[in-house]
């Protein structure tokens, strides 16, 4: 995903999520489709790693090898890796679900 523009996804209290950005345009307004379907699968990588940070913060590391604050620091890389694999992979259905939202928070803004 290197070199395209950003996309935020946003929620207020008590708002929808909204998507903002240069391609967060509504698709029939020149704006891009792939780039909701982007967001929607970034968002969805998001949840997966927050989702599974807390099983590996339970694994205890100890040893020659084990622990310390770079531990700590690559095991979170690692975490948002592996839910970025699993989002890649099909995910769990959250894209999906984000995407049509977001394609019918544009729909009513038109």
């Amino acid at each position: 995903m290197a070199g395209q523009p950003p996309i935020t996804l946003q929620a207020g209290a008590g708002q929808a999520l909204r998507a903002t950005g240069p391609a967060a345009a509504p698709a029939g307004a020149g704006g891009n489709q792939d780039a909701l379907r982007r967001a929607a699968e970034e968002y969805e990588a998001l949840f997966l790693a927050e989702m599974l940070t807390p099983i590996f913060e339970s694994i205890e590391t100890e040893g020659l090898f084990g622990g310390g604050s770079a531990e700590r620091i690559y095991r979170t890389l690692m975490v948002r890796e592996y839910g970025r694999a699993l989002a890649d992979s099909g995910g769990v259905g959250i894209a999906d679900a984000v995407e049509r939202e977001l394609l019918k928070l544009q729909e009513i803004q038109q």
